[in-house]
């Protein structure tokens, strides 16, 4: 049963984000982490679709205000180089510190898409307040840019929480050997269930509607998605042991 919710543009420390919540909040939370689009309207829908399942919802905002839906993807791909890992890190963790003060949840997870599916990796293994982590088509590529000062494989390992990753097996940014580093690093964990899926197929990027276009990416998110919000509402609630 899905629950009425609030949404709001709100500000953390000077930092813009966008919050969707059960109205009235609620013990629950996540930290959504967005792709190169930023707070586009596909992000807002996710976050809307968390929020109705009774978890509240916090959205990071990688371009400080812009998004896809003011800006065009090349030039939104043009500021990637900008994004600076320490920078990132911080902000995040202020986000977090607000979704576990502030807005009232005793638990909170965090999901990441593309880019943002890289950084919940990372989040993840520095920050083990966080009760689950879902990285949807992580962009850890093959060769590594040099704004990627910390090292995503190395951060899946130390991750505490249970993990949930989704592995597109026609990404074209992000080779299979990758896929096997972050695999092994999930499942060598001591602690912290490991849920790999893999989409043969499927194209990174294709939780995004923008991909749909492919049948295969429509199945791939079809059949993900009611999964991760399952694992979502699991982590987040302040019982689960």
């Amino acid at each position: 049963m899905t629950q009425d919710i609030e949404t709001s543009r709100i500000t953390v420390n000077g930092l813009g984000a966008h919050l969707a919540r059960p109205v009235g909040g609620s013990e629950s939370g996540m930290l959504l982490l967005p792709m190169v689009t930023g707070v586009g309207e596909q992000v807002r829908e996710w976050a809307e679709a968390i929020a109705a399942t009774g978890v509240t919802a916090l959205v990071w905002d990688p371009w400080h205000g812009v998004s896809s839906d003011d800006t065009s993807i090349p030039d939104l791909l043009a500021k990637m180089p900008e994004l600076d890992d320490a920078v990132a890190m911080d902000e995040q963790g202020q986000l977090l510190d607000h979704l576990l003060g502030d807005l009232g949840c005793t638990r909170a997870g965090v999901i990441g898409w593309c880019l943002g599916g890289r950084f919940a990796l990372i989040l993840g293994g520095r920050d083990h307040r966080l009760s689950g982590v879902v990285a949807y088509h992580p962009t850890v590529p093959g060769e590594t840019p040099p704004n990627h000062t910390m090292d995503a494989v190395a951060h899946a390992g130390l991750i505490k929480a249970p993990v949930m990753m989704l592995y597109p097996t026609a990404d074209d940014l992000v080779p299979r050997s990758r896929f096997d580093e972050l695999q092994a690093a999930l499942q060598g964990r001591a602690t912290g269930a490991s849920l790999i899926h893999v989409y043969p197929d499927a194209e990174h990027g294709f939780s995004s509607k923008t991909r749909h276009g492919n049948p295969v990416n429509a199945e791939a998110f079809a059949l993900s998605w009611p999964q991760v919000l399952d694992f979502v509402r699991t982590t987040t609630k302040s019982d689960f042991r």
